[in-house]
């Protein structure tokens, strides 16, 4: 499941992407802009720069960019380094893998194996969808929503 801090990781990417090689964006205007508290913002944009996806600059004028392209910014990536393992159980993640307590035989376990499946089907969209796919769906429901008004 996607946590309150990678939805909001992704909607600050997103917000950046937006002004993509128009130099840094404030906490303040991602924040105010997308409706997020501006302290947990800080910590999540601390991560994802620590992480390579950020640049910032300090000071007057200062804020956040992109630090690379946003077609080359994978959704998976992002919910990695914000939420963990897409696996939705740990004996189905391929990074951070653990055994349950309660299983007997890891290998025949049909709940494990659903699961392997899940964290397939996820890896296989968020793998395949960059930052910037995820702006150009934004911009085509916008477009959806004022054709219907």
């Amino acid at each position: 499941m996607l946590t309150n801090k990678g939805k909001y990781g992704l909607k600050a990417l997103l917000h950046l992407a937006n002004h993509e090689g128009k130099g840094s964006v404030s906490i303040s205007d991602i924040a105010d802009c997308n409706n997020i508290p501006k302290k947990f913002l800080d910590a999540i944009l601390l991560e994802l720069k620590n992480a390579g996806l950020l640049y910032s600059k300090k000071g007057k004028g200062g804020g956040y960019w992109l630090a690379k392209p946003s077609d080359k910014i994978m959704l998976s990536s992002v919910i990695r380094v914000l939420d963990g393992p897409l696996a939705p159980i740990a004996c189905a993640s391929r990074t951070a893998y653990r055994p349950c307590a309660d299983c007997q035989n890891v290998a025949a376990c049909e709940i494990r194996a659903l699961m392997q499946e899940v964290r397939d089907a996820m890896a296989k969209v968020l793998d395949g969808t960059s930052l910037a796919d995820l702006r150009s769906r934004s911009a085509a429901a916008e477009a959806i929503l004022l054709y219907d008004i």
